[in-house]
C-alpha cells in the first residue's frame, strides 16, 4: 500500500513536468507560406489556389492538414506524381505548414456542374451513395455540401470536376493509394458514375 501511495504522489508531481517539456504546436507563417505559394505553387494552381488548370485541384479554402498531409505524402512516395513529388522534395515540414495555412486562408470560388444529363445520378451517388453495391454515400464523410470535416476529410464544393474524375479513377486503378476509405469505395464505381459524381460535387456551396 506504502509502495502504491508513492507511485501516485511520483505521478503527480512529474506530471506538470512532463506537461511542461512538450512542444507547443507550430504556428504557421502566412507570409513565408505566400512566398512559396508564388515561387513554386502558383504556376499550376494559380496565386490564391483558386483557380489553376482543371487537371489540378483548386486549393484554395482547403483544410490545411489536408494538404499538409497530401505534401508530405508525395515527399515519402506515399502519393505518386512526378511533379508533386519533385516540388514536395525540396519543402521543409515548416514549408509545408506555411504554404497550407496561405491556401487555406483564401475563400473557396463557388463552381458548376457542366452536364445537366447525369447530374440526378450524381447527386443520388453523393447523398445516398448505391446501397445494393456496398458503395457508401459521399456526404457521409465530406458533408451534405461539400465542405468536408476539419481534420478529417476534405471539402470538394467547387473542386473542378475534371479533377475529381481523375482522382477518383486513379484510386480505383490502384494508382494512387494514400486513402483505404476512398479505395475501397472507388473501386466499386464504373466510370459513368465517377465522371457523374465528380461533376456533381463541382457545382456544390
Amino acid at each position: 500500500m506504502k509502495k502504491l501511495l508513492a507511485l501516485l504522489i511520483a505521478a503527480a508531481f512529474s506530471a506538470p513536468a512532463l506537461a511542461a517539456d512538450a512542444k507547443p504546436a507550430a504556428k504557421a507563417d502566412l507570409a513565408k507560406g505566400e512566398a512559396t505559394a508564388t515561387q513554386i505553387c502558383g504556376a499550376c494552381h494559380s496565386f490564391d489556389g483558386t483557380r489553376g488548370l482543371p487537371a489540378n485541384p483548386i486549393l484554395a479554402g482547403q483544410f490545411p492538414e489536408y494538404l499538409v498531409k497530401q505534401l508530405q505524402d508525395f515527399k515519402s512516395g506515399q502519393r505518386v506524381n512526378a511533379i508533386m513529388q519533385g516540388f514536395a522534395a525540396i519543402l521543409s515540414d515548416e514549408d509545408m505548414l506555411n504554404v497550407a495555412a496561405f491556401y487555406a486562408s483564401k475563400s473557396a470560388k463557388p463552381g458548376d456542374a457542366k452536364d445537366k444529363d447525369t447530374l440526378l445520378l450524381g447527386e443520388r451517388i453523393y447523398r445516398g451513395g448505391i446501397a445494393d453495391r456496398q458503395i457508401a454515400a459521399c456526404a457521409g464523410c465530406h458533408s451534405p455540401n461539400g465542405a468536408g470535416i476539419p481534420k478529417q476529410y476534405p471539402r470538394l464544393a467547387g473542386q473542378y470536376g475534371e479533377y475529381a474524375e481523375l482522382q477518383l479513377s486513379a484510386f480505383r486503378s490502384g494508382e494512387r493509394k494514400n486513402s483505404q476509405p476512398m479505395l475501397d469505395v472507388a473501386a466499386k464505381m464504373n466510370d459513368r458514375e465517377i465522371k457523374a459524381v465528380a461533376d456533381y460535387m463541382a457545382g456544390l456551396h
